[in-house]
């Protein structure tokens, strides 16, 4: 049985990772993610090739190939039957399968994370902005729950798994080199295309 570092990463590696396979799918969100992207990526240029970090089974990824056909697609994933599905989309080589804090990412025009920070347990947060960051050769864009200090919130019956801060800010103030280029923000309850109340960042390496 593999052994993580942190209690967050075995919960999503387990079965509560895998039951979340079934409420994260379908026309819906790929239509919602679609206008997500367009948007969030409006300003970016240059955009070959694409690494997500927490990719769940290609749902994000699946939206920026729509998007930018000729886009190189690689993917992280923690939970293995995500990883299984997810390689059906990207392909078994463009997939690495384990923990975010022990994988070696591509470098790639863009690295992307949406709702992976937040599960994140905040002790690891400087290891996984400096794979971020390691990772992307220009753009990061970061997509998730915003408060502008740490707080804690209860998730789904469990506790210290849902964690909301400024994580932009946090990766700006300890890579220079990051730029914020963009942001904006994408509501639940938006009568088209709605996403989960998350705060995007769109930052630039310079």
């Amino acid at each position: 049985m593999t052994r993580y570092t942190t209690e967050q990463e075995a919960f999503w590696a387990g079965s509560f990772g895998t039951e979340y396979i079934q409420r994260n799918q379908g026309d819906h969100l790929l239509a919602a993610n679609l206008a997500f992207f367009a948007k969030a990526l409006a300003v970016a240029q240059g955009l070959g090739s694409c690494v997500e970090f927490g990719a769940n089974i290609g749902m994000n990824l699946r939206a920026l190939r729509l998007l930018h056909p000729d886009m190189a697609l690689h993917g992280i994933e923690i939970n293995a039957d995500a990883a299984a599905e997810l390689a059906q989309v990207v392909g078994a080589d463009n997939v690495q399968q384990g923990s975010i804090l022990e994988l070696e990412p591509p470098h790639c025009d863009l690295a992307l994370i949406k709702g992976v920070l937040i599960h994140q347990n905040p002790d690891m947060l400087p290891q996984v902005y400096d794979k971020l960051v390691e990772a992307t050769r220009r753009w990061l864009l970061v997509a998730e729950y915003y408060n502008p200090s740490p707080v804690a919130i209860p998730y789904r019956a469990h506790t210290d798994r849902l964690f909301k801060r400024d994580f932009a800010g946090e990766i700006m103030e300890r890579h220079p080199s990051m730029t914020l280029v963009d942001y904006g923000f994408a509501y639940r309850r938006d009568p088209k295309f709605p996403q989960d109340d998350i705060t995007w960042f769109l930052m630039e390496k310079r």
